[in-house]
Protein backbone atom coordinates (compact mmCIF):
# COMPACT_ATOMS: atom_id res chain seq x y z
CA UNK A 1 0.00 0.00 0.00
CA UNK A 2 1.35 3.41 -0.96
CA UNK A 3 0.82 6.05 1.71
CA UNK A 4 0.89 9.87 1.58
CA UNK A 5 4.14 11.51 2.68
CA UNK A 6 4.90 14.51 0.44
CA UNK A 7 8.71 14.49 0.59
CA UNK A 8 9.03 13.96 4.33
CA UNK A 9 12.22 13.24 6.26
CA UNK A 10 12.32 10.71 9.10
CA UNK A 11 14.83 9.94 11.82
CA UNK A 12 14.81 6.34 13.08
CA UNK A 13 16.87 5.33 16.11
CA UNK A 14 18.18 1.81 16.43
CA UNK A 15 17.99 1.59 12.63
CA UNK A 16 21.01 -0.65 12.22
CA UNK A 17 19.17 -3.94 12.67
CA UNK A 18 15.92 -5.71 13.46
CA UNK A 19 12.76 -3.66 13.86
CA UNK A 20 14.50 -0.31 13.37
CA UNK A 21 16.08 -1.42 10.12
CA UNK A 22 12.73 -2.72 8.84
CA UNK A 23 11.06 0.58 9.75
CA UNK A 24 13.75 2.59 7.97
CA UNK A 25 13.43 0.40 4.88
CA UNK A 26 9.63 0.66 4.75
CA UNK A 27 9.65 4.43 5.17
CA UNK A 28 12.25 4.69 2.40
CA UNK A 29 10.08 2.47 0.18
CA UNK A 30 7.28 4.96 0.75
CA UNK A 31 9.49 7.77 -0.56
CA UNK A 32 10.62 9.18 2.78
CA UNK A 33 14.22 10.35 3.21
CA UNK A 34 15.52 8.41 6.21
CA UNK A 35 18.20 9.30 8.74
CA UNK A 36 19.42 5.97 10.15
CA UNK A 37 20.70 6.39 13.70
CA UNK A 38 22.55 3.89 15.85
CA UNK A 39 25.49 3.96 18.20
CA UNK A 40 27.52 1.73 15.88
CA UNK A 41 28.53 3.60 12.71
CA UNK A 42 28.94 0.34 10.81
CA UNK A 43 25.39 -0.86 11.45
CA UNK A 44 23.61 2.40 10.63
CA UNK A 45 25.98 2.91 7.71
CA UNK A 46 25.14 -0.50 6.28
CA UNK A 47 21.41 0.15 6.71
CA UNK A 48 21.65 3.48 4.87
CA UNK A 49 23.78 1.96 2.10
CA UNK A 50 21.25 -0.84 1.56
CA UNK A 51 18.40 1.67 1.28
CA UNK A 52 20.32 3.80 -1.22
CA UNK A 53 21.29 0.74 -3.23
CA UNK A 54 17.62 -0.17 -3.45
CA UNK A 55 16.67 3.21 -4.85
CA UNK A 56 15.68 4.95 -1.63
CA UNK A 57 17.21 7.95 0.11
CA UNK A 58 19.04 7.53 3.40
CA UNK A 59 21.96 8.85 5.41
CA UNK A 60 23.63 7.38 8.49
CA UNK A 61 24.30 9.14 11.78
CA UNK A 62 26.21 7.43 14.59
CA UNK A 63 24.93 8.73 17.93
CA UNK A 64 24.88 7.34 21.46
CA UNK A 65 21.17 7.92 22.09
CA UNK A 66 21.68 7.54 25.84
CA UNK A 67 23.87 10.66 25.86
CA UNK A 68 21.62 13.72 26.04
CA UNK A 69 24.33 16.18 25.03
CA UNK A 70 25.31 14.07 22.02
CA UNK A 71 21.66 13.84 20.93
CA UNK A 72 21.16 17.60 21.25
CA UNK A 73 24.30 18.35 19.23
CA UNK A 74 23.40 15.81 16.53
CA UNK A 75 19.82 17.06 16.29
CA UNK A 76 20.98 20.66 15.91
CA UNK A 77 23.39 19.67 13.12
CA UNK A 78 20.75 17.59 11.34
CA UNK A 79 18.21 20.41 11.44
CA UNK A 80 20.77 22.57 9.60
CA UNK A 81 21.53 19.86 7.06
CA UNK A 82 17.89 19.00 6.26
CA UNK A 83 14.98 21.29 5.48
CA UNK A 84 13.04 19.58 8.26
CA UNK A 85 12.79 16.36 10.21
CA UNK A 86 9.10 15.55 10.06
CA UNK A 87 8.99 12.06 11.55
CA UNK A 88 10.73 10.75 14.66
CA UNK A 89 10.74 7.02 15.40
CA UNK A 90 12.15 6.27 18.85
CA UNK A 91 13.07 2.61 18.49
CA UNK A 92 16.53 2.19 20.07
CA UNK A 93 16.56 -0.30 22.91
CA UNK A 94 18.69 -2.71 24.90
CA UNK A 95 18.07 -5.40 27.50
CA UNK A 96 19.98 -6.27 30.67
CA UNK A 97 17.78 -9.07 31.97
CA UNK A 98 18.01 -10.50 35.48
CA UNK A 99 15.84 -10.76 38.58
CA UNK A 100 15.56 -7.59 40.64
CA UNK A 101 17.48 -9.12 43.54
CA UNK A 102 20.49 -9.55 41.24
CA UNK A 103 20.06 -6.41 39.13
CA UNK A 104 22.85 -3.87 39.46
CA UNK A 105 22.25 -0.15 39.49
CA UNK A 106 24.36 0.01 36.34
CA UNK A 107 22.06 -2.42 34.50
CA UNK A 108 18.97 -0.56 35.67
CA UNK A 109 20.30 2.82 34.58
CA UNK A 110 21.71 1.59 31.25
CA UNK A 111 18.31 0.29 30.13
CA UNK A 112 16.44 3.38 31.32
CA UNK A 113 18.93 5.72 29.62
CA UNK A 114 18.89 3.91 26.27
CA UNK A 115 15.22 2.93 26.10
CA UNK A 116 13.45 5.83 27.82
CA UNK A 117 15.77 8.80 28.27
CA UNK A 118 16.63 8.67 24.57
CA UNK A 119 12.95 9.30 23.73
CA UNK A 120 13.00 12.40 25.92
CA UNK A 121 16.24 13.69 24.38
CA UNK A 122 15.20 13.23 20.74
CA UNK A 123 11.65 14.47 21.31
CA UNK A 124 12.84 17.60 23.10
CA UNK A 125 15.34 18.30 20.32
CA UNK A 126 13.04 17.75 17.33
CA UNK A 127 9.47 18.51 18.41
CA UNK A 128 9.83 22.33 18.50
CA UNK A 129 10.68 22.41 14.77
CA UNK A 130 7.70 20.16 14.00
CA UNK A 131 5.46 22.43 16.05
CA UNK A 132 6.65 25.51 14.16
CA UNK A 133 5.91 23.78 10.88
CA UNK A 134 2.55 22.58 12.24
CA UNK A 135 3.14 19.04 11.02
CA UNK A 136 4.92 16.16 12.64
CA UNK A 137 4.81 12.53 13.68
CA UNK A 138 6.42 10.83 16.65
CA UNK A 139 6.17 7.05 16.99
CA UNK A 140 7.61 5.44 20.11
CA UNK A 141 8.37 1.73 19.79
CA UNK A 142 7.54 0.34 23.22
CA UNK A 143 6.73 -3.32 24.02
CA UNK A 144 3.96 -5.52 25.37
CA UNK A 145 6.32 -6.00 28.34
CA UNK A 146 5.58 -2.37 29.21
CA UNK A 147 1.89 -3.31 29.44
CA UNK A 148 2.09 -6.63 31.27
CA UNK A 149 5.51 -6.79 32.95
CA UNK A 150 7.84 -9.78 32.90
CA UNK A 151 9.92 -11.54 35.53
CA UNK A 152 13.59 -10.71 35.08
CA UNK A 153 12.87 -7.56 33.09
CA UNK A 154 11.97 -4.95 35.69
CA UNK A 155 14.29 -2.38 34.07
CA UNK A 156 13.01 -3.08 30.53
CA UNK A 157 9.35 -3.10 31.62
CA UNK A 158 9.75 0.17 33.51
CA UNK A 159 11.39 1.86 30.52
CA UNK A 160 8.82 0.60 28.03
CA UNK A 161 5.92 1.55 30.32
CA UNK A 162 7.48 4.98 30.74
CA UNK A 163 7.46 5.40 26.96
CA UNK A 164 3.69 4.94 26.96
CA UNK A 165 3.16 7.67 29.55
CA UNK A 166 5.51 9.96 27.66
CA UNK A 167 3.58 9.25 24.45
CA UNK A 168 0.24 10.29 25.95
CA UNK A 169 1.65 13.41 27.58
CA UNK A 170 3.40 14.64 24.43
CA UNK A 171 0.29 13.88 22.38
CA UNK A 172 -1.68 16.27 24.60
CA UNK A 173 1.03 18.94 24.50
CA UNK A 174 1.49 19.00 20.72
CA UNK A 175 -1.95 18.19 19.33
CA UNK A 176 -2.78 21.87 18.87
CA UNK A 177 0.24 22.11 16.55
CA UNK A 178 -0.95 19.20 14.38
CA UNK A 179 1.83 16.95 15.66
CA UNK A 180 0.70 13.42 16.52
CA UNK A 181 2.44 11.15 19.01
CA UNK A 182 1.66 7.45 19.16
CA UNK A 183 3.22 4.23 20.41
CA UNK A 184 3.58 0.75 18.98
CA UNK A 185 3.94 -2.15 21.42
CA UNK A 186 5.45 -5.17 19.66
CA UNK A 187 5.01 -8.64 21.04
CA UNK A 188 7.63 -11.31 20.40
CA UNK A 189 9.24 -10.48 17.06
CA UNK A 190 11.86 -12.50 15.14
CA UNK A 191 14.98 -10.40 15.81
CA UNK A 192 18.44 -10.79 17.31
CA UNK A 193 16.88 -10.00 20.69
CA UNK A 194 14.61 -13.08 20.53
CA UNK A 195 16.93 -15.44 18.63
CA UNK A 196 18.43 -16.80 21.84
CA UNK A 197 15.17 -17.74 23.55
CA UNK A 198 15.69 -21.47 23.22
CA UNK A 199 13.22 -24.08 21.98
CA UNK A 200 11.40 -24.64 25.28
CA UNK A 201 11.03 -20.93 26.01
CA UNK A 202 9.72 -20.28 22.51
CA UNK A 203 7.17 -23.09 22.87
CA UNK A 204 5.95 -21.57 26.14
CA UNK A 205 5.64 -18.15 24.52
CA UNK A 206 3.72 -19.52 21.54
CA UNK A 207 1.17 -21.00 23.93
CA UNK A 208 0.32 -17.41 24.94
CA UNK A 209 -0.07 -16.15 21.36
CA UNK A 210 -3.43 -16.88 19.68
CA UNK A 211 -1.87 -16.67 16.19
CA UNK A 212 0.71 -19.27 17.27
CA UNK A 213 3.73 -17.62 15.68
CA UNK A 214 6.28 -14.94 16.35
CA UNK A 215 5.92 -11.69 14.46
CA UNK A 216 8.25 -10.32 11.80
CA UNK A 217 10.00 -6.91 11.86
CA UNK A 218 7.88 -5.94 8.84
CA UNK A 219 4.74 -6.27 10.98
CA UNK A 220 6.00 -3.39 13.12
CA UNK A 221 7.34 -1.45 10.14
CA UNK A 222 3.96 -1.49 8.41
CA UNK A 223 1.97 0.05 11.26
CA UNK A 224 4.76 2.52 12.02
CA UNK A 225 4.72 3.74 8.43
CA UNK A 226 0.96 4.13 8.57
CA UNK A 227 1.12 6.16 11.80
CA UNK A 228 3.79 8.37 10.19
CA UNK A 229 1.70 9.02 7.09
CA UNK A 230 -0.88 11.60 6.14
CA UNK A 231 -3.60 8.95 6.44
CA UNK A 232 -3.10 8.83 10.24
CA UNK A 233 -3.68 12.55 10.88
CA UNK A 234 -6.58 11.96 13.31
CA UNK A 235 -4.80 9.41 15.51
CA UNK A 236 -2.79 10.56 18.52
CA UNK A 237 -2.00 9.44 22.06
CA UNK A 238 -2.68 5.79 21.23
CA UNK A 239 -0.81 2.54 21.82
CA UNK A 240 -1.07 -0.15 19.15
CA UNK A 241 -0.18 -3.68 20.24
CA UNK A 242 1.20 -5.84 17.42
CA UNK A 243 1.52 -9.16 19.18
CA UNK A 244 -0.55 -11.87 17.48
CA UNK A 245 -3.28 -11.36 20.08
CA UNK A 246 -1.05 -11.97 23.11
CA UNK A 247 -2.35 -8.95 25.05
CA UNK A 248 -6.10 -8.43 24.69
Amino acid sequence: MQLSFNERTALVTGAGRGIGKAIAEELARQGVTVICVSRNPDSCGAAAEAINAGGGKAVAKAVDVADGEAVAASAAALLKEHDSIDILVNNAGITRDTLLMRMSTEDWEAVLRTNLDSCFHWSKALLPAMARKRWGRVINVSSVIGLMGNAGQANYAAAKAGMLGLTRSLAREYAKRSVTVNAVAPGFIQTDMTSGLGEETEKAILQQIPLKRLGEPEDIANITAFLASGEASYITGQTFTVDGGMVM
